[in-house]
């Protein structure tokens, strides 16, 4: 998936943060890493260090999860086939504006963790 549309997509010189969870963690995924992402991926036994599992500094995790979950819920889920297209509406409801605002977090959060030379950080 990562090799076929993903990596397609990625603009030139990306540094891709990969997440160390045991799947992904195999020799192949490694090595695929190494020859796409050369000195430019962040994750475990790779070049660049990086805390392990940070949401702090995943924008997946510190807003869009939790925004999807309280959108999503927010009214009785029956089944399946209501769930579904409940996620795709509220996943189309994030707007370039809310985007920027995020960027903006994920550029604050980053100064953090200059300013704490790379330690693991939680921010509330």
């Amino acid at each position: 998936m990562l090799q076929l549309y993903a990596v397609p997509q990625f603009p030139e010189g990306v540094i891709f943060q990969h997440d160390g969870a045991p799947p992904h963690y195999g020799n192949t995924i490694r090595e695929f890493l190494d020859a796409t992402f050369p000195q430019r991926w962040i994750g475990r036994c790779a070049v660049m260090a990086w805390p392990p599992r940070s949401p702090d500094l995943t924008p997946l995790d510190f807003y869009l999860w939790g925004y999807v979950k309280q959108h999503v819920y927010s009214e009785r889920i029956n089944d399946i086939i209501h769930l579904k297209p409940r996620i795709t509406d509220v996943i189309h409801s994030v707007t370039p504006e809310v985007l920027t605002r995020v960027w903006g977090e994920l550029d604050c959060r980053l100064d953090v963790c200059r300013a704490t030379n790379g330690t693991h950080i939680e921010l509330r």
